[in-house]
């Protein structure tokens, strides 16, 4: 599912009144009425509450004004609060404000504090507060008046529902300007927007519903738009397709996973363990030569290489030319878990990402070896996966995880398209950045796994995907995808503070079976 900016969103609007022709009435009429359902719906004990509508001057306005008609026609005791003089609306959101008043309907203006304070008790006795001041437009700090107003809705401690967004948040980047409604639930128009799907944007949206306002699905399906959400029924598809019955494990990848050191033995288990449960025919794991026997007991299905090592038992640069012959076969390469961050082992990391041409999946201490090299970038390979959570992105750029965090989408784009890879930013709402510009939000996943080994665990699937052939990009949305919906199905049985990583390999193959 696309998910527009605000400007994007702009943008469809203009062509279904422009090129279109319909009238930008009739989608505000449209977007009233749906949200009128889906708040009749969604609030079994309405025909026994008052109902305040906060508008303001704007089409946000003109939307709650629509919403306060079909639920009075429904028998619903609604009032809309206007912030604003009468005289001040305009358009669509003028006629439907007469509308309104002509049906008998109750509008009280309050165009300013002193109006304000007046009516504050009286808020108090309203059991649903529906929030039609701002719309998705909104790109400066909300201050004075309105702030006083959108603070004290919120210190009502009552049920908001937001009209297209809550009033405050911006759009794009999901920040509150100053402050935001809190919404209980949001009803928003034509397609979700992208700050309402990421962090801190979600806390604010509470439950998200999007209505159907009547753009042409042509319109939508040719506007590009580059980003994009993770849906679960994509995603069932690609997990579908049968084996057929003439195979045999070839038909499904082989892995190379370069991996661990001493203490991280765990790490490249899990890649391994991982990737042979998410589909891989075979995976052997390259080990330092003295780790071998640990291995040979944690790993029962894949194959281990022992090769020669450092004085700090970890792999170095003489294992360089085993390597490419173990790569001889491969359909795809994950370097990093575990791997260690010794001087000869980063220089081998830098050595191979610049001569390997299999796609290659780096993580953990492998973006380290890449941080520190940024300048001497591997061009030459272009099916280099990033698989970064905050701070090694942060490393990679030479700056703070705070402000990757801040500008997530930004970050995770410029850089994909600079460096011409694919990305994978982790974290609450990973993302997948493109060389193109693409972005997708994943929208599985949970707080329970925020615990070590989880990151691996994704590495694997990722590696246990592309290998069979499915190419990077359907690979990467498809694991991203599958490890949220995995750690949401354990962390029902586990909770969030008990689950670890093995809890998440456990649940695929019920995932893949269609059995959850």
């Amino acid at each position: 599912m696309k998910l527009p900016t605000s400007e994007e969103m702009q943008e469809l609007d203009r062509k279904a009144i422009e090129i279109y022709g319909i009238p930008g009435i009739v989608l505000m009429e449209n977007a009233g009425r749906g949200a009128s359902e889906v708040i009749f719906n969604t609030y079994p004990d309405l025909a026994r509450w008052k109902v305040a509508i906060i508008a303001g001057k704007g089409n946000n306005g003109g939307d709650g004004f629509v919403i306060a008609r079909y639920l009075t026609n429904r028998g619903i005791d609604v009032r809309v609060f206007l912030l604003t003089d009468p005289k001040s609306l305009r358009g669509d959101a003028e006629t439907n404000y007469q509308i309104f008043l002509k049906m008998k309907g109750e509008v009280l203006p309050i165009p300013s504090s002193k109006e304000f304070q007046k009516v504050k008790k009286d808020l108090e006795k309203f059991h649903l507060l529906i929030d039609g001041i701002f719309g998705t437009g909104l790109d400066a700090e909300v201050r004075g008046y309105y702030r006083e107003v959108i603070d004290h809705l919120n210190q009502l401690h009552k049920p908001i529902v937001a009209v297209d967004i809550p009033s405050g948040l911006h759009a794009n980047t999901g920040k509150p300007l100053g402050t935001a409604i809190r919404a209980s639930l949001t009803v928003t128009f034509g397609l979700p927007k992208v700050g309402q799907l990421i962090s801190p944007g979600m806390d604010y949206v509470g439950a998200l519903k999007v209505v159907d306002i009547g753009f042409p699905k042509r319109l939508i399906e040719e506007e590009k738009i580059q980003t994009h959400l993770l849906e679960q029924e994509e995603i069932r598809k690609g997990l579908s397709l049968p084996r057929k019955p003439e195979t045999h494990k070839g038909d499904y990848g082989h892995l190379l996973v370069i991996a661990g050191s001493v203490g991280k033995t765990g790490a490249a288990a899990m890649v391994c363990e991982a990737a042979l449960r998410t589909g891989a025919g075979l995976v052997t794991l390259a080990i330092p030569k003295s780790l071998n026997a640990i291995m040979e007991v944690k790993l029962t299905e894949a194959m281990t290489e022992p090769l020669p090592e450092t004085p700090k038992q970890t792999l170095g640069l003489r294992a360089f030319h085993s390597i490419l012959h173990l790569c001889e076969d491969k359909k795809a390469v994950v370097i990093g878990p575990g791997i260690g961050t010794y001087k000869e082992t980063q220089l081998l990391i830098l050595k191979l990402i610049r001569t390997l041409n299999l796609p290659i999946v780096l993580d953990a201490d492998g973006l380290t070896a890449l941080a520190t090299q940024m300048k001497l970038f591997p061009t030459a390979n272009r099916s280099l996966i990033l698989t970064p959570h905050p701070g090694e992105m942060a490393r990679l750029l030479q700056t703070s995880a705070k402000e990757v965090q801040e500008h997530r989408i930004d970050v995770s784009r410029r850089f994909s398209q600079t460096h011409q890879v694919h990305l994978v930013l982790k974290g609450n709402r990973t993302l997948i950045a493109t060389p193109k510009g693409e972005i997708f939000v994943n929208p599985t996943g949970n707080p329970g796994m925020a615990s070590g080994g989880t990151g691996d665990v994704l590495t694997g699937m990722i590696g246990g995907l592309i290998c069979q052939g499915f190419g990077i990009l359907p690979s990467l949305q498809t694991a991203v995808f599958l490890h949220g919906w995995a750690g949401d199905e354990a962390v029902q049985e586990c909770g969030e503070k008990s689950l670890v990583a093995t809890d998440l390999i456990k649940k695929i193959p019920a995932i893949l079976r269609g059995k959850i």
